[in-house]
């Protein structure tokens, strides 16, 4: 029986509009990809150790900018701007809050760094609804690494029998099965909305 129910932030409660935010600084849309590319899927994972929160946001955006000098103006102002990022899914929000009135403990687990995981969550309504929450920052480890999973469950005594858990990345819904939590993926604002109806 699922007494408990996990979210992950990014693209689960809130959407990212990562790239009409750097239209907004000036770029093209080719080029406005292609920054982001080099933000997301660096290839020594520079944005996953941003989560993880072992280092400053400077030494993360001089680390940035010294690898692609040509494009450190718009990284310099996405990374320092993250107010910019975010677009709320309040009816979302609505059904969190549903959820929360039934009785269901509500949690949240995801990668974010502090500076932004509080510029994005600081006006969000569903934030008045949640029981606990581990994000990679608080304890430096991430999705899907079998850690963070078990640091939630251990901090709040979930059993795990009793948690679903809602990513929108298959491996971190892998991490959560692995660690004998129920999981599902989300696609899309209404593939969540029709997901959570079953509770």
């Amino acid at each position: 029986m699922i007494k408990n129910i996990i979210f992950d932030v990014g693209d689960v409660l809130i959407e990212y509009r990562w790239k009409q935010m750097l239209v907004d600084f000036g770029c093209n849309e080719t080029d406005a990809e292609r920054i982001g590319r080099e933000m997301f899927d660096d290839p020594d994972r520079l944005w996953s150790t941003f989560d993880l929160g072992v280092r400053s946001d400077e030494s993360i955006i001089e680390e940035f900018c010294k690898k692609h000098p040509e494009d450190s103006d718009a990284i310099r102002w996405f990374i320092s701007h993250g107010e910019y990022m975010h677009v709320p899914r309040p009816s979302v929000w609505k059904r969190v809050h549903e959820l929360k009135e039934k009785g269901y403990g509500i949690y949240l687990l995801s990668n974010y760094p502090e500076s932004l995981f509080k510029k994005h969550t600081e006006y969000a309504d569903f934030m008045k609804d949640i029981d606990g929450m581990m994000v990679s920052y608080m304890i430096h480890k991430g999705k899907p690494e079998r850690d963070i999973y078990e640091a939630l469950c251990d901090k709040y005594r979930l059993d795990r029998s009793e948690c679903v858990f809602f990513d929108d990345r298959q491996e971190n819904v892998a991490g959560a099965i692995q660690c004998g939590i129920k999981a599902e993926l989300v696609t899309s604002k209404e593939g969540l909305l029709e997901l959570l109806k079953e509770y």
